[in-house]
């Protein structure tokens, strides 16, 4: 038998590792394990526009205005004792209870006042305490000209410890009449600023009829020695 020279006994071996090796991948492909399935990334959605809900304010037009100027004094009389007056227009008179309006409502801009009344009276009802013997009042009929959804009829009162309004009405009501005027009695446990429909800005307090009494109280916000300076607006 003749010897097989050392280097061809090596190449022998490696093509017969080579074989082994090609048979053992095969049978590991045959034995019924399959290649593992490649999942697509999922493509991500195109992006959405974001819908545009249009909306569509309607401008409150201003509030009528009497075709002629109104009356700019009244006289004297039972239900009136002292009178009424329209202050002067850019006077401390006239401007105090515009002062006091927006102090309470927090309306800004310019305010266009349709009417305006200045009276003394007594106080509702009528005491004989000399700091509240006469109260001065103004009933002013105003609309926000930057804002005419903003418009009411006021009744400021002053005295001497201070300024405030004390009821409000809507604009297209008339004189002194119930239930059109509404007071706020001051709720500790409620300080909460509301609307109230027919009333310019919000209010705080529980509301009553400040013409014949309400909330706790019996009597007209307004005294009879006075009611008659707002007739006519």
């Amino acid at each position: 038998m003749h010897a097989v020279p050392a280097r061809t006994r090596t190449l022998r071996t490696a093509a017969a590792v080579l074989v082994t090796a090609f048979a053992l991948v095969a049978a590991a492909c045959d034995g019924g394990a399959e290649p593992p399935v490649q999942t697509p990334s999922p493509t991500p959605p195109p992006p959405v526009s974001p819908t545009t809900v249009p909306t569509t304010v309607t401008p409150v037009p201003p509030p009528e205005t009497p075709a002629s100027p109104p009356p700019t004094s009244g006289s004297v009389a039972t239900d009136c004792v002292n009178g009424w007056v329209t202050p002067p227009e850019g006077t401390a008179a006239f401007e105090t209870p515009l002062d006091v309006i927006r102090r309470t409502t927090g309306v800004k801009g310019p305010l266009v006042v349709a009417d305006m009344r200045f009276f003394e009276g007594p106080e509702s009802p009528p005491s004989d305490k000399g700091y509240i013997l006469v109260i001065q009042r103004w009933y002013v009929k105003l609309y926000a000209k930057d804002a005419p959804a903003f418009q009411g009829r006021f009744l400021v009162e002053s005295r001497r410890f201070g300024s405030g309004v004390s009821t409000v009405a809507p604009y297209d009501t008339q004189g002194w009449r119930s239930p059109d005027w509404v007071g706020f009695q001051f709720d500790s446990a409620d300080t909460t600023p509301k609307v109230y429909p027919g009333l310019p800005g919000e209010w705080e307090g529980i509301p009553y009829d400040f013409v014949e009494g309400g909330g706790g109280l019996t009597i007209s916000g307004l005294p009879e020695a006075a009611v008659g300076c707002l007739t006519g607006t």
